[in-house]
C-alpha cells in the first residue's frame, strides 16, 4: 500500500540515505526497517486553537462524543489547573472551556446510570495527603451543559485520587468503577485501590479492593489476558508489573508469574493490540526513567542549557552568558514557585500568572550578587561576576527551566535508555517478540497509542519519548507490515518544539471523519497538539468505521465490546475503550478498521460484555456503520 516519492535530486537521495544510516546506528534499527511516506501528518493549528501556554499535564486527553452530535470532543487535564472541554464543531475544535478548576488526575467517561447521557468522573488530588477528597462526577447534556452530580448515598472514598475507569467488570451490562488512590501514610499500608459495583439504581457501591500498591503503582490497563471474556487488569508504575485475572464478580487474583515470562519494571505505559490479527490481544510496554535530581542538559551548538531538580537543595553554578540571562519555561509549583534575585534575595514580581511556564529576562544590574544563606523555599538567581550567573535554592516538587546563550557547561552522564517490550499472547501466556517484530530500540519512552494509520488492515504503534528538555521532541511511529513485523516511519512531522516539555501519553481519533486516524497529545510542561493524518490516497487503503451503540436487548454499554470484521476468511479484532491512557479512559465508540485494497463485502460482529451478539454484512465501505441500539431509551 505504500509508495515512495522519488522526485528529489541525486544529492537529496545521498543525504537521505546517509541520515537513514546514521539514525539506524543511534536507535538499533537497520535501514531496511525504515519507511518513508509523503507528508503523512501535519499539525492542525487551524482545527485546534489551543492556548499558547506551557502547562503541566496529566495523562492522555480523553476522547468522547460528549454532546452526542456525531463528532468526537476532547477533555483536557492541565494538572493542578483544571479540566477543560474542547467541543468539536464539524471537524474544528473550539477553544478550551473550563469545567472544574484545581488539582485533577484520572478522567473517565461513560453512561453509568443508563439515562442516555454521558457522565464524566474526575479523580481529584489530595494535596499530598493534606486534603483528601473524593472523585467528582458530572452529567453532560446534549446542549453541552455540565451538571455536577451529588455524592452517592455512601460517598466515594476520600483519597489522593489517581485512577478512575468505568468498565463492566461483572458482565451484567452496566458500568462499574475502578477508583484507585496514591497510598496515604495515614492508611498504614491498607489498600486504597477500590472497586465499586453499579447497583443498577444509580448508585456505585464499594465491592472489593485490589492489593496495596506503592508510590505511583496505580497505573492500570484493562484487558483480557486469557481470552475468557472476563476483564483482567495489569497494574504498573512502581516496581514490577503485576497481572490480575478477573473472576467476573469484581474480584481479582494475581497471576503475574503465570502469564509474564520475566519481571518487567520501569514501565511508563501499556497498550493492547492484536498486532498479528490472530484473535487475541498482545501487549506493548513503553519503558524509561524519569529525570534525576540535579540532571542538566547542554547543547554546545545551540548554547541551550536546561535543568531538572526536586525535593531539596540544588545549586547550578558558573553559568557563563554575559550581562543578560534569558530563562524560558521556568516551571516550579506552588508553594515553592517564588523567584528571588541578587545578594539580598528580593522577590521577583512576575507580570502575569505563574502557574504556567514563565519566560524571564534578567539584566545583571538587577540581580547582582548572591545571598550567603537561602532561608526561603524557591529559586534564587544572581549574577556572580565574570559574565557568570548562579541558580540555586530549595524546592519540593519537580522544577525545570531553559537558559539560552550559555557559553559552556560540564557534560552530564545521563542514564542510558531502556528497551520497550512487545509481548505476544500465546493462549494466555506471553512471549517476548520485540526484536523479531523489528521494534528493538533504546530510549526513555512515556506512552503509546494504537491505530491503523495507513489503513492496510494491521495496527500500527505511536510511541512518545520523554525527551531531553533542550531539543524538539519527535514521536516514534512504527507501521505494521502485516507480516509480523514493523517498519519505523521517518520524516512523519509528529514533533513538538516547545523546550522544557516532557513527553507523556498520546490518544488517537478521527476528529474530522475522513477515515484516517489522527493524533492528539499534550506534553508535561508543554502545550496540547493535534496532528491530522494526511497520508495520500495512493499510500493508504480503504476503511470501515463501526459506530457501536448499546446492545439491542439489554442496553449494555459499548465499553468493552469486542468488534470483529472478516474479509475473505481473515479477521481483525478491536475492543471499545481500549486505550493507552494511564489513569483514565476515553469513550470513543467509533471503531476504525483499515481494509487495504478490499472493496467488497465485510462481515461485522459485535459481542457486548454481557454476551449479547449482533452480526451484519456491510457492502458500503469508506463509511461509518451504526450497530446496536441508540443511547436514548
Amino acid at each position: 500500500m505504500r509508495s515512495f516519492d522519488w522526485s528529489v535530486n541525486c544529492w537529496s537521495v545521498f543525504i537521505v540515505i546517509g541520515l537513514l544510516f546514521f539514525s539506524s546506528q543511534l536507535e538499533g534499527q537497520s535501514p531496511e526497517n525504515e519507511v518513508v511516506l509523503k507528508n503523512p501528518f501535519v499539525e492542525a493549528h487551524d482545527d485546534f486553537p489551543g492556548e499558547d501556554k506551557n502547562l503541566r499535564k496529566w495523562d492522555a486527553p480523553v476522547v468522547a462524543d460528549l454532546d452526542q452530535d456525531g463528532h468526537l470532543d476532547l477533555l483536557l487535564n492541565d494538572h493542578g489547573f483544571g479540566m477543560r472541554v474542547c467541543w468539536n464543531n464539524n471537524g474544528k475544535f473550539a477553544k478550551p472551556y473550563d469545567i472544574i478548576m484545581g488539582d485533577l488526575h484520572g478522567i473517565s467517561v461513560g453512561d453509568f446510570d443508563d439515562d442516555g447521557l454521558l457522565e464524566v468522573i474526575a479523580s481529584r488530588g489530595g494535596g499530598s495527603g493534606s486534603n483528601a477528597r473524593n472523585s467528582k462526577m458530572y452529567r453532560v447534556g446534549k446542549n453541552r451543559s455540565f451538571t455536577a452530580l451529588p455524592d452517592f448515598y455512601v460517598p466515594l472514598e476520600l483519597m489522593r485520587g489517581r485512577t478512575v475507569k468505568f468498565w463492566d467488570f461483572d458482565k451484567d451490562g452496566d458500568l462499574d468503577l475502578l477508583n484507585f488512590a496514591f497510598p496515604s501514610k495515614e492508611k498504614k499500608g491498607k489498600s486504597e485501590n477500590y472497586i465499586y459495583e453499579n447497583d443498577g439504581n444509580g448508585q456505585l457501591i464499594l465491592s472489593s479492593n485490589l492489593p496495596f500498591t506503592k508510590s505511583d503503582g496505580q497505573k492500570t490497563l484493562i484487558t483480557d489476558l486469557n481470552g475468557d471474556h472476563i476483564p483482567d487488569l495489569v497494574l504498573y508504575g512502581h516496581g514490577r508489573v503485576r497481572a490480575f485475572h478477573g473472576n467476573g464478580d469484581l474480584t481479582f487474583n494475581e497471576v503475574t508469574d503465570k502469564v509474564f515470562p520475566d519481571e518487567i519494571e520501569r514501565v511508563t505505559g501499556i497498550v493492547e493490540l492484536d498486532y498479528d490479527n490472530d484473535g487475541d490481544f498482545d501487549l506493548y510496554f513503553t519503558r524509561g526513567k524519569g529525570f534525576e535530581k540535579g540532571e542538566t542538559f547542554y547543547d554546545p551548538d545551540t548554547k541551550i542549557w536546561a535543568f531538572h531538580t526536586s525535593r531539596g537543595d540544588f545549586n547550578f553554578d558558573n553559568l557563563v552568558m554575559g550581562d543578560i540571562m534569558n530563562i524560558e519555561n521556568l516551571q516550579s509549583q506552588w508553594p515553592n514557585k517564588d523567584v528571588y534575585l541578587g545578594e539580598t534575595g528580593y522577590d521577583y514580581e512576575f507580570p502575569g500568572e505563574t502557574h504556567s511556564g514563565r519566560d524571564i529576562r534578567l539584566v545583571n544590574s538587577d540581580a547582582l550578587g548572591f545571598p550567603d544563606e537561602l532561608p526561603k523555599k524557591g529559586t534564587y538567581i544572581g549574577y556572580v561576576g565574570n559574565r557568570a550567573w548562579r541558580i540555586a535554592g530549595n524546592i519540593w516538587s519537580p522544577s525545570t527551566g531553559i537558559v539560552r546563550n550559555v557559553e559552556d557547561y560540564p557534560k552530564y552522564d545521563h542514564p542510558e535508555g531502556l528497551e520497550d517490550i512487545l509481548l505476544e499472547n500465546r493462549n494466555g501466556k506471553f512471549k517476548e517478540v520485540t526484536s523479531n517484530a523489528g521494534l528493538l530500540m533504546k530510549d526513555h519512552t512515556t506512552g503509546a497509542a494504537v491505530a491503523d494509520f495507513d489503513n492496510n488492515g494491521f495496527l500500527d504503534l505511536l510511541v512518545l519519548r520523554r525527551g531531553d528538555l533542550i531539543h524538539a521532541n519527535e514521536a516514534i511511529i512504527f507501521l505494521n507490515t502485516g507480516e509480523g513485523k514493523f517498519e519505523r516511519l521517518i520524516q512523519h512531522s509528529v514533533s513538538t518544539n516547545e523546550l522544557g516539555a516532557i513527553g507523556m501519553t498520546p490518544e488517537v481519533l478521527d476528529y474530522n471523519k475522513d477515515g484516517k486516524m489522527d493524533i492528539v497529545f499534550g506534553h508535561e510542561r508543554g502545550k496540547w497538539h493535534l496532528f491530522r493524518n494526511t497520508v495520500s490516497e495512493s499510500e493508504t487503503g480503504n476503511f470501515l468505521k463501526v459506530e457501536v451503540g448499546n446492545s439491542p436487548k439489554n442496553r449494555t454499554s459499548p465499553l468493552g465490546a469486542i468488534v470483529v470484521i472478516e474479509i475473505n476468511g481473515k479477521k481483525q479484532f478491536r475492543r471499545v475503550g481500549s486505550t493507552g491512557s494511564v489513569y483514565g479512559l476515553s469513550y470513543d465508540t467509533n471503531i476504525h478498521f483499515g481494509l487495504g485494497n478490499h472493496q467488497g463485502e465485510v462481515q461485522v460482529s459485535i459481542t457486548w460484555t454481557n454476551g449479547e451478539r449482533h452480526e451484519k454484512k456491510i457492502t458500503h465501505i469508506n463509511s461509518t456503520i451504526p450497530m446496536g441500539a441508540s443511547s436514548q431509551k
